[in-house]
């Protein structure tokens, strides 16, 4: 296995730098009352903003899970570098928890499905996305390894060749992976429009929809960062026999800064 290690890139901005201070922040949201029964999903859709905002949204789908064996991470590509499809092949990237290790096999798998021929890092060296969905995933189990995917521009059949892919993957690797679209959603309207913006992308999301994903998205000017990873674990989700997607919390940070002209929207669902 490569020794490629990434080290953490928005430790002490967008989550806390401590090890201490990060695990009591994710310990008060996760073992808050009342206690949940964790179980396996299928795939989640969280958000990655700073913690200070979009930390307890993201706990409401953590807490629940039972923690995967392996976890492919799909993000919006927010620097623009490296490749249109960039997964990460191989090696571990740390947080102040501690290291996750990429497992090398499901990763070249990954690579075959999304019809990438190598790896690449270079979009993931500055992008947060993937990152702050580490923490949770170690918080559960510091043993889960995980497969970080960095997302372009792809198109609706892009996405749906993708999500097929990854489902026909999973099919043969049998149960213990779990598929994470990291999203945020509406983001710098007021708060009303990024509510019943989100609103709309969501009704899709709970409907298991991923082309009426994309497309109301598109055709609503949704600014959905991770509307192509949504779409894709959506996909997948559905070849692997989901039959349910949950809307657990919604918030935006007009709930924590008060400002309400220009908000972000942040949504946690969980799919199963």
């Amino acid at each position: 296995m490569s020794d490629s290690i990434r080290a953490p890139a928005v430790a002490g901005r967008f989550y806390p730098g401590g090890h201490g201070t990060l695990n009591e922040a994710l310990h008060a949201w996760m073992e808050e009352s009342p206690p949940v029964e964790r179980r396996p999903a299928v795939g989640l859709l969280v958000p990655h903003a700073g913690y200070v905002y979009s930390g307890k949204v993201a706990a409401q789908a953590y807490r629940r899970l039972q923690p995967p064996a392996r976890a492919i991470v799909l993000c919006p590509n927010h620097t623009g570098q490296g490749r249109r499809i960039s997964v990460w092949p191989s090696g571990r990237w740390v947080t102040p928890l501690g290291e996750s290790v990429v497992d090398e096999r499901l990763a070249a798998g990954v690579m075959a499905a999304l019809g990438e021929t190598r790896g690449d890092e270079e979009a993931h060296r500055l992008e947060h996305a993937v990152e702050v969905q580490l923490p949770f995933l170690q918080y559960l189990d510091a043993g889960t390894r995980i497969v970080p995917v960095a997302l372009g521009r792809l198109t609706l059949e892009d996405c749906l060749a993708a999500g097929d892919g990854l489902a026909r993957l999973l099919s043969k690797e049998g149960k213990g992976t779990l598929l994470v679209a990291s999203t945020d959603m509406s983001h710098y309207v007021a708060d009303s429009e990024a509510r019943r913006l989100d609103r709309l992308a969501l009704d899709r999301v709970e409907a298991l929809d991923p082309e009426g994903l994309y497309r109301t998205v598109a055709d609503e000017g949704i600014s959905m960062c991770g509307f192509i990873p949504s779409t894709i674990v959506l996909r997948a989700a559905i070849g692997l026999g989901a039959k349910s997607a949950r809307l657990l919390a919604y918030a935006t940070s007009g709930d924590v800064s008060g400002d309400r002209e220009s908000v972000v929207g942040y949504a946690s669902v969980w799919i199963e």
